[in-house]
């Protein structure tokens, strides 16, 4: 619950705070450049452990099945791609295609957080469909998981420079985060409930 929010909240507060940075415009990973860049560089690694954690957790409190195994597997590798994604830092969104090996890397490590982030939902969408507890989230599963689906597809086209979206594109992209990261602090929240106060 801790990892989403502060990194929602990192990124929000910064992009409000720091001069000549367009929220709307562009990426979040931006935040990472610049004196104060450090800042987004340890929200990054911070989060995505906790991310990690949440994962591992997650493995445990559903305890089996295909789904059930799947699932947190896949939310510990974006665990392992946002850790990784801090110290390889982007290069700003006006070079196209990432020409330096640490915005190549950092580029790398974005699409498998934006590829595996609609894979884990729609996932967990069949365990939880099939787990009494879990059924009350499994329709906003589903419905994140679709929602995120189109918004990397939205997002993908926006980053074209002769896109009508792309003074839009940091906009997008927040959307896309919100959305991934309010859903995994939803379900730690529930399995927060579902285990006993001991086990954390």
């Amino acid at each position: 619950m801790v990892g989403a929010a502060l990194f929602v909240a990192a990124f929000l507060v910064q992009g409000w705070l720091r001069p000549g940075y367009s929220s709307t415009g562009m990426f979040v990973s931006e935040l990472s450049l610049g004196p104060w860049g450090w800042i987004q560089v340890v929200s990054f690694v911070v989060s995505g452990s906790l991310v990690f954690v949440f994962g591992c957790g997650l493995g445990v409190g559903l305890a089996g099945g295909v789904s059930g195994r799947a699932g947190p597997l896949l939310v510990q590798v974006i665990g392992i791609a946002l850790v990784a994604s801090g110290p390889f830092v982007t290069d700003p969104s006006t070079v196209f295609d990432q020409h330096s090996v640490h915005g190549i890397v950092h580029g790398l490590f974005g699409a498998v957080v934006f590829s595996l982030a609609p894979a884990s939902c729609l996932v967990m969408y069949r365990r939880f469909r099939r787990d009494l507890f879990w059924r009350g989230l499994a329709a906003l599963t589903l419905a994140v998981g679709v929602g995120l689906i189109v918004g990397v597809i939205v997002l993908k086209l926006a980053e074209q420079p002769t896109s009508a979206l792309f003074a839009w594109k940091g906009l997008i992209q927040r959307a896309i985060l919100i959305s991934f990261l309010g859903w995994i602090f939803t379900v730690a929240a529930m399995l927060r409930r579902a285990c006993p106060s001991s086990a954390f």
